[in-house]
């Protein structure tokens, strides 16, 4: 039997999933059906969260903070590290400009315009997690922050993060060099190099973590010794509770970059492409 659009409703605000053909939804053709079904599970969605959100204010942090200001500083060793001197203005204010925080403020609408429902229900339940609410499924994924090509999500509680390795900003705007073409930011492409970093399909999570890690070690520590006492001090507790990231290497990587000239470089030779895939660098990226 068919469900009914309550029960599309429901299954979707319980897990995020829906019928992408959108054939409970009245209409005449595909595109009103789909119409209908987008906009009523967008409101139903909204209407959740502000259900379990009805005493959440804009925190004082977020209300002071210039977001882009603030993002511009926090990626800077980043790109200076990675991309040659003529590319860096254009890269560091497309990233400085990237950032989202997921506030009373904002939230509505970015679940009314993000392109994907799928990626809706994601922000709802980080949304949710950020003012400390209750997520919309007991399962929903635990997320710290969220990237979708060139846009970086953030809890509101980012601000308050008191991991002393943490920066979940930096592992987000990680993600985006492997999400987005040269062209987006205005620059030049090639055959052997239309993305911004070629990172190798395993080592996208491992090189995320690498560079929020070395970004707190770098942030940190003034000089070698100082950055290494922070390694030590950072391996002696948890690892990433991630199943793509392999301790060891993962460890070992972080080791070369400490003790390297440019540590951001090392990291992004250990987690590229082996040379021979890199030349069919489009499959990978």
């Amino acid at each position: 039997m068919q469900e009914s659009p309550e029960q599309a409703i429901e299954r979707y605000l319980r897990s995020g999933d829906y019928d992408a053909d959108f054939r409970v939804w009245p209409g005449d053709n595909y595109i009103a059906n789909a119409q209908y079904g987008n906009v009523s599970l967008r409101k139903a969605l909204i209407s959740a969260v502000r259900r379990r959100t009805k005493k959440v204010k804009q925190p004082d942090a977020l209300a002071e903070k210039d977001v882009v200001a603030f993002t511009h500083e926090k990626v800077a060793p980043l790109v200076k590290g990675l991309f040659p001197r003529h590319e860096r203005d254009a890269i560091h204010d497309g990233l400085a400009h990237s950032v989202v925080v997921l506030s009373p403020a904002t939230i509505d609408g970015l679940l009314e315009q993000t392109p994907w429902l799928s990626t809706a229900w994601d922000l709802a339940n980080l949304y949710l997690a950020g003012v400390d609410a209750e997520l919309l499924a007991e399962d929903a994924p635990n997320l710290v922050g969220l990237s979708e090509e060139t846009t970086c999500y953030l809890p509101a509680n980012y601000f308050d993060a008191t991991g002393r390795f943490d920066d979940f900003l930096v592992h987000e705007v990680a993600h985006i060099f492997h999400n987005c073409k040269r062209q987006t930011f205005g620059l030049r492409e090639t055959r052997q190099r239309e993305w911004l970093l070629e990172i190798d399909f395993s080592k996208r999570e491992t090189f995320a973590y690498a560079c929020e890690t070395y970004s707190r070690i770098h942030e940190l520590g003034r000089g070698l010794r100082a950055r290494q006492s922070l390694l030590a001090e950072y391996a002696q507790g948890p690892m990433p509770a991630d199943d793509r990231v392999e301790a060891g290497e993962y460890l070992d990587i972080l080791r070369e970059a400490v003790v390297a000239r440019n540590g951001w470089k090392r990291i992004l030779e250990r987690c590229s492409p082996p040379r021979q895939a890199r030349r069919g660098g489009v499959a990978l990226a």
